[in-house]
């Protein structure tokens, strides 16, 4: 029987080709925090870690990327953080997994969310890898990599050694990559079975890294959780010169290296001075991939690469996405449909209740009409187009939406980032998806299909309906709730016709809350 706790000088360690590391066993499973796996200049390409003598402790997480702006305590109930030491030196990833025996068991890698400019490997409390190791008998692996200015800001003009410093960010998690598949096999993990799977920001840096020539081969499917979002995830075009000359002119010094010195608050500071301008004329201001040598671009705009248009995809959104965080605040289970009716009309006009209402009815039949104005189209409306794109590559693209309501106020539709607990097998870490006779049974179809894609390739299993890959002409859907099952095409009129609709009053609530804000 595996102890419980066990941590000692002789006791998980594991020699990676930089040097030694120990770390800890916990209910089986072994864990390492914090390994190093590459360092950096500001602006410039990773290179690998100096090798060590002896051996380094692995127990504790490593830093975390620093943040343009000081976050903001929110939200806890619905998506349950913590916040961790800040500081540029923060290529590390975290390993758990069943054991260091040179087994290859499929390999999970996570890519947090808060789009290319926030977040961090731990920042979710659901973001824990132990369950999925322990229940899935995976290994998995989350990482840190710089973001905003630090991994996103183009200053090429500048010096060849910049030449990728508009996608610094993603060379880091290029490193972590062939770290990984350097390494993995000796924490028991198969170097050529590895999973990408990230959400909202994390899910667009798979699409990012599909994109990629230097991430060929380093990995072998992609789980994209709300990873698709048009506009809100853009790359970022043009030149990053003259917001760099603003830069240092707003910190007094017509020297660019200047900028890889000062302390990150202030160039932080003097970016979010001049960002506003440049902004507002459409200029560049970064924060996001830069397609040039290094990067192709944005595949619905640039096309899909050949060398990694048959690696399979599963991907999917959530209903409400951040529609369920908005307005119109009402309670739907105390209303009638007439007066659901008359809140829709309302809310976004005759004309687009009679083209919505119907459509709603027939791709939702149990939901109450008003969930319409919850319904999200800023993720759902890329990613069916992305599916179908995609799918007419290879045969292996799987398409799934989140349906389940959350227990709060007698059933809330579920907002961005509500699936990533039951993908991890973390439902008992998060409050909130806690609902007897539910969350278990959804946990279990939820994993144990993510589990299947990892071995397999393919999602399938005996506890879901038979999952076929989508094509062009068919989205075949896995609808998740409590009564999860297959619809195909089920809402290729309706969203559009929501973009348009429930659009400009969506963008309309955004920008109020940005002015209380």
């Amino acid at each position: 029987m595996a102890l419980a706790f066990s941590y000692g000088n002789n006791s998980t360690i594991v020699e990676t080709r930089q040097g030694k590391v120990r770390g800890y066993t916990y209910n089986g499973m072994s864990i390492f925090k914090g390994i190093p796996y590459a360092t950096a200049k500001r602006f410039q390409a990773p290179q690998p870690v100096e090798p060590w003598e002896g051996v380094k402790d692995a127990t504790s997480y490593g830093y975390v990327c620093p943040l343009l702006e000081m976050e903001e305590p929110k939200g806890e109930l619905f998506v349950p953080h913590r916040y961790w030491v800040m500081d540029e030196n923060c290529q590390n990833l975290n390993v758990w997994t069943p054991a260091c025996d040179g087994e290859k068991r499929p390999v999970m890698v996570w890519l947090h969310g808060g789009g290319y400019f926030a977040g961090s490997s731990i920042e979710q409390v659901a973001y824990e890898g132990e369950n999925m190791c322990k229940y899935g008998q995976v290994v998995v692996v989350s990482i840190n990599h710089r973001l905003n200015i630090l991994g996103y800001m183009d200053v090429s003009a500048f010096g060849e050694e910049y030449a990728n410093s508009g996608n610094a960010g993603s060379d880091d998690m290029v490193a972590a990559l062939q770290w990984i598949h350097d390494n993995i096999e000796k924490f028991g993990g198969d170097p050529d079975n590895v999973t990408l799977f990230g959400q909202s920001g994390g899910g667009s840096k798979i699409t990012t890294l599909l994109q990629t020539p230097a991430a060929d081969g380093l990995f072998a499917k992609g789980i994209i959780m709300s990873g698709i979002a048009g506009m809100a995830l853009e790359d970022s075009t043009g030149d990053g010169e003259e917001l760099a000359i603003a830069m240092m002119a707003e910190l007094g010094t017509e020297d660019f290296h200047d900028l890889e010195t000062i302390p990150y608050a202030r160039l932080a500071e003097a970016y979010l001075k001049v960002k506003p301008e440049f902004e507002a004329k459409g200029k560049y201001v970064g924060g996001s991939p830069h397609p040039n040598a290094f990067y192709k671009g944005e595949p619905r705009i640039n096309g899909f690469r050949e060398e990694t248009s048959q690696i399979p995809l599963l991907i999917g959104t959530v209903f409400g996405e951040f529609s369920s965080f908005g307005l119109p605040l009402y309670n739907k289970h105390e209303m009638t449909e007439e007066q659901q009716e008359a809140m829709i009309c309302q809310t976004i006009g005759e004309e687009g209740a009679k083209a919505l209402i119907p459509l709603f009815r027939e791709a939702y039949p149990e939901r109450p009409i008003s969930d319409l104005l919850k319904l999200d189209f800023i993720f759902r409306l890329p990613t069916q187009e992305y599916i179908k794109l995609r799918s007419g590559l290879n045969p292996s693209t799987y398409s799934y939406f989140f349906n389940l309501d959350m227990p709060v106020d007698g059933g809330s539709t579920p907002w961005h980032c509500a699936d990533i607990p039951y993908v991890f097998h973390n439902t008992e870490l998060v409050p909130v998806t806690q609902e007897e006779g539910v969350t278990e049974v959804i946990e279990s179809q939820i994993f144990e299909a993510v589990m299947a894609f990892a071995h397999t390739g393919k999602p399938d299993h005996d506890g879901i309906p038979h999952w076929p890959a989508s094509t062009p002409e068919e989205e075949n859907t896995l609808m998740i709730d409590k009564n999860t099952r297959l619809v195909i095409n089920h809402d290729q009129e309706l969203v559009p016709l929501a973009a348009k609709y429930v659009g400009p009053v969506f963008a309309k609530m955004m920008e109020e809350t940005q002015v209380q804000h």
